[in-house]
């Protein structure tokens, strides 16, 4: 594209927020023109109203940037969101009625019926949903999600395995980074040597929304994937990566038991229908690694450039018939990343117009 499309961003001071202005640096498409956060940042520059937290240097255009009220006057048409629950459940509605494309990593709308919660690689068609959407008709805007953290590395890893067997029971347990509480995140003195085993909400949101990006889109619904699932999650004091153990009964599309290489070659061969192509999507959805202590967080979360699911760890099941190590990097694959892709497929279906048109028009 010779003219990049206009975007804000809005909760732009948190680790989220923080972490699309990383990714969206340099993007082939996409420029931040507009930031926007809480009334105690609004109309400083974001150097003084943010603290800086990643491992790269924030960039000087951005620093200099004067952070404007959370409003959609004055606002590009398309926005990401990286806002607490609570918030984006007021704000996001008021940005998609004023015609914005409101690409959301909030978990306030995942499951409303009429929003699609989108992993490119695995449900591209349930962005259908969009159109029924009372925004869409009347101004041209919308809302879109991507799932949560720990379920998104986990879908990845199972849409190759249900695609060709089937699955009919899930058991995961998740070691899940302190990242994924955000900043300041949980006390030093409350994970450091410890695990946490419990994480509001956590649990509820991974049964059911990895079974709603696992069903399939019937007319204006999505029926969700017809297995049993089971979800223990935990806080680990990892930085960053979430790490999952996972169980899984396959169903008996091949009317026989599947073997260990049929399994791999799932993974190996797995083509989505859409993703592939775009500037931040990962040549291979989901790498296997071979080695028997892997994968780890320290050595493979950026696998991809983090937006990878990495496997390993593949052996029969005594309760069930296989199980496995999944990790994805919770707050790139997890999070902004997650968004910033699912916005690169609207653009390439063209569902960002009129909005996008209109942006890059103006």
């Amino acid at each position: 594209m010779r003219n990049k499309l206009q975007i804000g961003i809005l909760g732009a001071t948190g680790m989220v927020g923080q972490r699309f202005i990383q990714l969206l640096e340099n993007h082939p498409w996409f420029e931040i023109t507009w930031l926007a956060a809480s009334d105690r940042s609004s109309g400083k520059r974001y150097e003084d109203a943010a603290k800086w937290r990643l491992d790269t240097t924030c960039p000087e255009r951005i620093a200099k940037m004067v952070i404007s009220p959370a409003d959609p006057a004055g606002a590009p048409k398309i926005i990401f969101a990286a806002l607490d629950t609570d918030i984006a459940r007021e704000l996001e509605p008021r940005f998609a009625a004023a015609g914005c494309a409101v690409v959301s990593n909030s978990s306030a709308f995942r499951m409303h019926p009429n929003v699609p919660l989108v992993i490119p690689e695995v449900n591209a068609d349930h962005l259908h949903l969009i159109e029924d959407q009372s925004w869409r008709r009347e101004s041209g805007g919308y809302i879109v999600t991507n799932p949560n953290c720990s379920a998104i590395g986990l879908v990845m890893a199972l849409k190759p395995i249900e695609e060709r067997f089937g699955i009919e029971q899930i058991f995961v347990t998740t070691m899940q980074a302190v990242s994924g509480a955000g900043h300041p995140g949980v006390p030093s003195m409350d994970i450091l040597g410890n695990v946490v085993p419990f994480i509001r909400n956590e649990e509820e949101k991974m049964q059911e929304e990895t079974l709603k990006l696992l069903g399939q889109l019937q007319g204006d619904q999505i029926v969700p994937l017809a297995a049993r699932m089971s979800a223990h999650c935990n806080r680990v004091a990892v930085e960053d990566g979430h790490t999952e153990s996972v169980s899984i009964k396959l169903g008996n599309k091949l009317g026989r038991p599947v073997t260990r290489e049929e399994m791999l070659a799932a993974w190996a061969e797995f083509q989505p229908l859409a993703g592939q192509d775009l500037p931040t999507a990962p040549k291979q959805p989901v790498e296997w690694i071979a080695l028997e202590d892997r994968p780890q967080p320290r050595l493979d979360k950026n696998r991809g450039n983090g937006m990878a699911a990495s496997v390993g760890r593949l052996r029969p099941c005594g309760l069930l018939d296989w199980k496995f190590t999944v990790l994805s990097h919770n707050t790139i694959r997890g999070a902004a990343g997650a968004a910033i892709v699912n916005a690169e497929l609207l653009l390439s279906l063209g569902k960002l117009e009129p909005v996008a048109v209109a942006a890059l028009r103006a």
